[in-house]
């Protein structure tokens, strides 16, 4: 008999979007006639520019003609893809053969983990993006769950509140051979600083240990003084490999599209490459990005779709402004929301799905409860600015009315 990998009995809970998703669902089979409008999942509203779509349909049409039709490609991506990212959004820091092109930065996250043996421990911010905990769990790189902290044993949770900037202390990941940072981040909105990120990197070196950058929402930060990749810190090709992606930024949340940054600097304990052995998991498991996706990010890296990138940006920033704005002027503490399209918001006493049941019920807003995201996200609610305009007014004012 076939049986179960043990590991996925660890996840005692659904994952936190699906849940959401059933709780909607069950509440609109008791509502039928009510309009929900979602500040929750972070999925893009705003359609993909022109000049991007020019290249996505110039590719289809290729794959219709006998003398342009191509089959399979380099797993690692197409060369002038890899070449314009590493040109265009890193500036020359990195190069295009250090980057690997993908169907996205949560499926590189879930592959990441083949990289490392099931006792490495992993240490993760908390609040964090779930996948970087529940990956981990999957492969067997924890204990159980337990049930008073709802925390991992083999897990170094990293805790990030208000109290310490949302930047952890490292101290807490002492043991541990992996270290996910997102930023900004997700759920929290927060932005490191230059000096911030110097100290992970620093930490690192000392410490032996590789650092996961998840810098999917790099494109959002307004602040210039900001650092939008763990490359702009000197050192950081020894210590850390970047994930990134297109799916925020030009709306490729269903096209897929994403990339990793593995530096030929970057070894393991033993001196192998990161790269040589990654290089192994993206030809063996994975057959490459779509072509079509490829050419539309090769349009998105053009003068012209960086114009069209700056404007989605813009827009769903406009809309994280005027959730702030509309929150803090109810009394709400609101995070984030200026470097990044999410807001971070104290919920005033209740418990993170008491409130997102209010919110639901009261003024039919669906946003995202923050125990989510971690032990520490309880007491939050992450309000998601991916919005069509209209709906981001039309919920600010349910929500002055209830609020």
């Amino acid at each position: 008999m076939a049986k179960r990998n043990p590991h996925l009995a660890k996840l005692q809970s659904g994952y936190l979007f699906p849940e959401i998703n059933r709780r909607k669902k069950e509440f609109l089979a008791a509502h039928p006639q009510a309009k929900l409008i979602s500040l929750g999942i972070g999925d893009t509203t705003q359609p993909i520019a022109p000049p991007i779509i020019k290249g996505i349909v110039q590719a289809v049409k290729r794959l219709g003609k006998r003398d342009t039709y191509t089959g399979y490609g380099d797993e690692q991506g197409i060369t002038e893809l890899r070449e314009r990212i590493a040109s265009v959004l890193y500036h020359g820091r990195v190069k295009g053969e250090e980057v690997f092109v993908s169907d996205g930065a949560k499926p590189d996250t879930g592959r990441l983990q083949m990289l490392f043996g099931s006792d490495t421990v992993m240490a993760v911010q908390d609040p964090s993006y779930p996948v970087y905990v529940d990956s981990s769990v999957m492969m067997g790189q924890t204990g159980p769950l337990s049930s008073k902290t709802s925390q991992f044993k083999g897990i170094a949770y990293l805790p990030c509140t208000p109290d310490n900037g949302f930047f952890p202390s490292l101290g807490n990941a002492k043991d541990a051979g992996v270290i996910f940072f997102c930023s900004p981040n997700n759920p929290t909105g927060a932005v490191a600083t230059r000096e911030q990120l110097k100290a992970l990197v620093d930490f690192a070196k000392e410490n032996r240990s590789i650092i996961i950058f998840d810098a999917a929402y790099s494109q959002f930060i307004r602040d210039e003084n900001l650092p939008r990749s763990i490359y702009e810190i000197p050192g950081a090709k020894e210590v850390a490999l970047e994930v990134s992606s297109f799916s925020k930024s030009i709306g490729f949340t269903g096209v897929r599209l994403g990339w990793t940054v593995v530096p030929n600097e970057l070894c393991f304990d033993d001196g192998t490459p990161v790269r040589k052995d990654w290089n192994r998991i993206m030809t063996t498991v994975f057959n490459g990005a779509s072509s079509i996706a490829q050419y539309g990010g090769i349009a998105a890296l053009e003068r012209e779709g960086m114009k069209e990138m700056e404007r989605t940006v813009s827009y769903y920033m406009e809309n994280a402004s005027i959730i702030r704005q509309a929150l803090r002027k109810l009394g709400y503490t609101v995070f984030g929301g200026d470097n990044a399209p999410y807001l971070w918001v104290q919920t005033k006493g209740m418990t993170s799905w008491d409130a997102f049941s209010f919110l639901l019920q009261k003024a039919h807003v669906i946003t995202t409860p923050g125990s989510g995201f971690g032990p520490s996200g309880e007491g939050f609610l992450r309000f998601s600015a991916f919005g069509h305009r209209e709906d981001v007014l039309e919920a600010v004012k349910r929500l002055e009315k209830i609020l």
